[in-house]
């Protein structure tokens, strides 16, 4: 991979901001396999079938968690449960809490604006504009107080700590160089049309997508929001390049807020000791943990299903009753691979427990001896449990 080129005497100040791509070639060989184990991950993901509102459902659940981590890493203290309800307009903050609502919004309409780039544009070019933008998308109206417009590069020198960022007549340049850079031959090369190419792609676009969120990090081009627009230049750079799902193009910024500690030690170490890789295997590594957690998810979203699918062939064999209706809503309330004390099954949903205030004593027996002589249910000393484990015989043949 190629070099890039500095800006000037930053040489001197910032020689970590080289614009180097090759800094890929020198990653361990623990860091490539696990890229390679993302991209198998990814692969699993993408070709998982789930019913549209399912895989909705897992979308939106992906948009809440990378909302919430992105703002709460910079000390927005709402949940995840409420940033879910501000999604479904079920929760509003108190009005002390009013701007982290807002910070809230912004994030969540971001990701939707970039979405919808996506699907629009398929790849949306980088450009000093579009960083702008999304800085604008991230910070408007969050502080109507503040000293600085969201959107405009900074004026003045900025501090971080001990981390002094680059002069600001040079913030413009540098994101140009770096909008260039990221959509270059460095982490595009025209690659042969083989089995690799693939592979060779999705690498090279988790490995730009983090090398953009740590430039900026060092960039600092604007006064506030930086690491925001950091993890939203990611989040866009992982949408559109057609390897990642987008359920899984902000797993990384969840592991930024769930290990906040050392993100900012890794961004801190691949300045000051000029340790990129280590920022680069830290974030390969959150990158698959949370896919093999996003794949278990799916996984059981994809049982679900499957079981639901079991009960409706295997129930259809039933004459239609009164009977068979109160049998299937029986199976369906029962947890999967737990035991539910016989004593209380029939309370397990409330239009369960109507179904058998309508029954006599011995009803609910009968009706657990039927299901499990289907095969639905297994019963013993510890109550009842479905046999979702059925369906999983094929990996699994001996569970129980």
């Amino acid at each position: 991979m190629n070099r890039g080129r500095r800006l000037g005497d930053l040489a001197d100040t910032h020689p970590w901001i080289d614009f180097d791509a090759s800094v890929a070639n020198r990653l361990d060989h623990r860091s490539w396999m696990r890229l390679g184990e993302a991209y198998a991950l990814c692969n699993e993901l993408s070709g998982t079938p789930l019913t549209p509102a399912v895989a909705e459902e897992l979308h939106q659940v992906a948009l809440v968690r990378g909302a919430q981590a992105t703002v709460a890493i910079e000390g927005n203290t709402l949940t995840e449960e409420q940033v879910a309800g501000i999604r479904a307009g079920t929760f509003t903050a108190p009005r002390s809490r009013a701007y982290q609502e807002r910070e809230v919004r912004n994030i969540l309409a971001a990701f939707d604006r970039i979405d919808d780039l996506v699907t629009a544009d398929g790849r949306p070019p980088l450009s000093v504009e579009l960083i702008c933008e999304m800085h604008r998308w991230v910070l408007d109206g969050v502080d109507p107080e503040a000293p600085y417009t969201p959107g405009v590069l900074r004026t003045h020198s900025v501090a971080v700590g001990p981390y002094l960022g680059p002069p600001a007549r040079t913030c413009e340049r540098l994101l140009e160089q770096l909008a260039e850079w990221i959509d270059g031959e460095a982490f595009h090369p025209q690659a042969a049309a083989d089995s690799d190419a693939e592979r060779v792609r999705f690498a090279l676009t988790v490995l730009s997508a983090l090398l953009a969120h740590l430039y900026i990090a060092w960039i600092h081009p604007f006064d506030d929001g930086n690491g925001r627009t950091a993890r939203l230049l990611e989040y866009l750079i992982l949408a559109r390049s057609g390897t990642v799902p987008l359920a899984a193009a902000n797993l990384m910024a969840n592991h930024f807020n769930l290990t906040h500690d050392r993100y900012y030690a890794r961004l801190a170490a691949a300045s000051q000791q000029r340790d990129v890789l280590g920022f680069l295997a830290y974030g390969i590594e959150g990158l698959v943990d949370g896919l093999n957690e996003h794949s278990a998810s799916v996984r059981e979203q994809h049982l679900r299903l499957a079981w639901q699918s079991f009960i409706a062939e295997t129930m259809s064999q039933f004459p239609t009753s009164p009977a068979a209706e109160r049998q299937h809503a029986l199976v369906m309330a029962l947890p999967p691979d737990e035991f539910v004390p016989k004593a209380d099954v029939a309370g397990l949903t409330p239009q369960l427990a109507q179904m058998y205030a309508r029954t006599g004593p011995r009803t609910l027996a009968r009706d657990l001896n039927r299901l499990e002589g289907a095969g639905l249910i297994e019963t013993d000393r510890r109550g009842v449990r479905p046999r979702v484990d059925r369906m999983r015989a094929f990996v699994s043949p001996t569970s129980s």
